[in-house]
């Protein structure tokens, strides 16, 4: 059984590196978060602030 040149694993460590970074940076920015939640939290925040003397 022939063994591989070592320029065939650093091409594919080079391919499977890029491809994992690729992978983790679309699914880091194809997350969106709910905007919904932040004003209703902006809004709670606020009403509680105001203090009936």
């Amino acid at each position: 059984m022939p063994q591989m040149a070592p320029i065939g694993w650093l091409t594919l460590f080079i391919m499977f590196t890029l491809t994992f970074m690729l992978f983790c940076v679309m699914n880091y920015y194809s997350f969106l978060p709910p905007t919904s939640k932040t004003s209703e939290l902006n809004q709670t925040s606020s009403n509680s602030l105001n203090w009936k003397w």
